[in-house]
């Protein structure tokens, strides 16, 4: 299955704003321990993952290439990216990148001169741009949102 991207779509600064309760103590995934019984503090998604509202830009992604062994790396199909503008790309980055006007999230690799976009998918090969081909790297996704199943 190949991979594409849906979106752009705005992080409205301005939109209805949800405050959640914020449980200062962290989650054991081992064994069970007294959980408080009191919310720390109350936040606002929007304000805990973006920085530059203005610049920031969701997507949902379609496809495994960005699949990897690693559950720490993976992005599946359905994620929703939190896409950021304003920081500049290095390498190493996930990006989302327009190669000749198509969008696709891949991890920038970049030394020298060397420019190539890879998937976490060993599946998928990498892409190095040909002379003729026009690459612009979007922006870099700063979060991704999964549902579990």
């Amino acid at each position: 299955m190949s991979s594409f991207l849906l979106g752009p779509f705005p992080a409205d600064p301005n939109s209805t704003v949800y405050y959640l309760p914020w449980i200062g103590e962290s989650v054991p995934a081992g064994f069970p321990s007294p959980a408080a019984d009191w919310v720390e503090d109350r936040v606002d998604l929007n304000q805990h993952l973006i920085s530059h509202p203005d610049a920031t830009f969701y997507f949902t992604v379609s496809g495994d290439s960005m699949v990897s062994h690693l559950s720490e790396r993976t992005i599946p199909n359905g994620a929703t990216l939190v896409v950021d503008r304003a920081i500049q790309a290095k390498h190493n980055d996930i990006v989302v990148a327009a190669i000749d006007g198509d969008f696709t999230v891949k991890r920038l690799f970049q030394r020298g001169k060397h420019l190539a976009l890879v998937a976490e998918n060993p599946d998928y090969p990498p892409i190095v741009l040909g002379d003729e081909q026009e690459l612009a790297v979007w922006g870099v996704v700063i979060a991704w949102i999964v549902r579990p199943k």
